[in-house]
């Protein structure tokens, strides 16, 4: 018993003493890249958790701030272990510029949520509001006065990852027009250009996709 309780004290040492000296030999370089990688993921978690608080997600958004706040307080117990190097607080700020725009670009990849499109043209524009709605789209035609004149308005709410789609359609039929892109919280009827709802076991799981995307 005596020898294998000393077997076990002598071996558990070294592990320590493999990561101690792992650290010690290599944490010039080691230690602000683990704090530069830690930073950029608990700010890209950060941004897509405020992301995801103006789109009204009440389940993401705090499991993304409970996530965001573990990764953030690992990096800072490793800057508050070696306040005099100035490499770890490089590795911090970089992080954070680093995790800022690689959050953007993954909201931009997920393209979540709705967008309101206001199209502004001199005429009536009718080629390009019959591309549209053969395209799928929904949109409502207002007749207004600018200030050079009567303009014709054609109002959209899209998905957000149809933007680009509508936006070439607008280029290629009337690229003078005046084109200004809001983001939307929540909508109530209306029509949106989405594929067939998937069929389910669950009646009313169905009728809720239905209308979800209609």
């Amino acid at each position: 018993m005596e020898a294998l309780e000393g077997r076990w004290v002598n071996d558990c040492p070294r592990g320590e003493n493999a990561m101690t000296g792992l650290l010690t030999e290599h944490g010039g370089w080691l230690i602000p890249l683990l704090i530069f990688l830690a930073r950029i993921a608990d700010v890209s978690i950060g941004t897509m958790r405020i992301i995801f608080l103006s789109r009204g997600m009440r389940l993401l958004a705090p499991l993304c701030g409970f996530v965001e706040v573990l990764i953030w307080l690992l990096a800072l117990s490793q800057i508050m272990q070696n306040l005099t190097s100035w490499q770890n607080y490089f590795a911090y700020a970089l992080g954070y510029a680093a995790g800022n725009y690689i959050g953007l670009i993954i909201e931009d990849k997920l393209a979540m949520g709705l967008l309101s499109l206001w199209v502004v043209t001199k005429e009536d524009a009718l080629d390009m509001l019959e591309r549209l709605r053969k395209a799928g789209f929904g949109l409502t035609r207002v007749a207004a006065r600018g200030l050079q004149g009567d303009v014709r308005i054609a109002v959209l709410v899209i998905r957000r990852k149809n933007l680009d789609k509508v936006i070439a359609i607008v280029r290629e039929t009337h690229p003078e027009a005046f084109v200004t892109v809001n983001d939307v919280r929540a909508v109530r009827g209306g029509f949106f250009a989405t594929a067939p709802p998937r069929a389910t076991r669950f009646r009313g799981l169905r009728l809720w996709r239905v209308r979800k995307g209609r």
